[in-house]
């Protein structure tokens, strides 16, 4: 159990803390990674949505059991940007600078499914007792 909580608790820091920048950086990612954002509406709606991401993983950390359904979604959730990013690198669509920081990501993903597999035997153990 602590090492869910654990691995739920930074993956949450880590994602407030990356993300919250990005909230006043719109225009010097135009500027750095041209062109400029012409529609401030998606990237604000996409920091939303991977910001509420963050707010799950600070429920899964605080109760590990009572969310771990949610577990497999949040390791797809850890995919959806880098295999994109990583096949737009690929094909020469964007620069290393953008996809590298991807690359994180998946570290989480792969920590999550240990977290899932780890916390089935005290599920299991649970509802035994039950």
């Amino acid at each position: 159990m602590k090492f869910a909580r654990t691995v739920y608790w930074i993956a949450a820091a880590y994602g407030f803390l990356s993300l919250l920048p990005l909230y006043f950086l719109l225009d010097k990612i135009g500027r750095d990674a041209p062109p400029p954002v012409t529609h401030p509406e998606f990237y604000y709606g996409f920091l939303g949505v991977t910001f509420l991401w963050q707010v799950v993983f600070v429920l899964i950390a605080d109760e590990p059991l009572r969310y771990r359904l949610l577990m497999p979604i949040t390791i797809l959730e850890k995919l959806v940007y880098t295999v994109p990013v990583v096949l737009l690198y690929l094909n020469g669509r964007v620069p290393g600078n953008i996809m590298r920081p991807s690359l994180v990501d998946p570290i989480f993903g792969v920590l999550f499914a240990l977290a899932y597999v780890r916390t089935a035997g005290k599920q299991r153990s649970i509802a035994n007792a039950a």
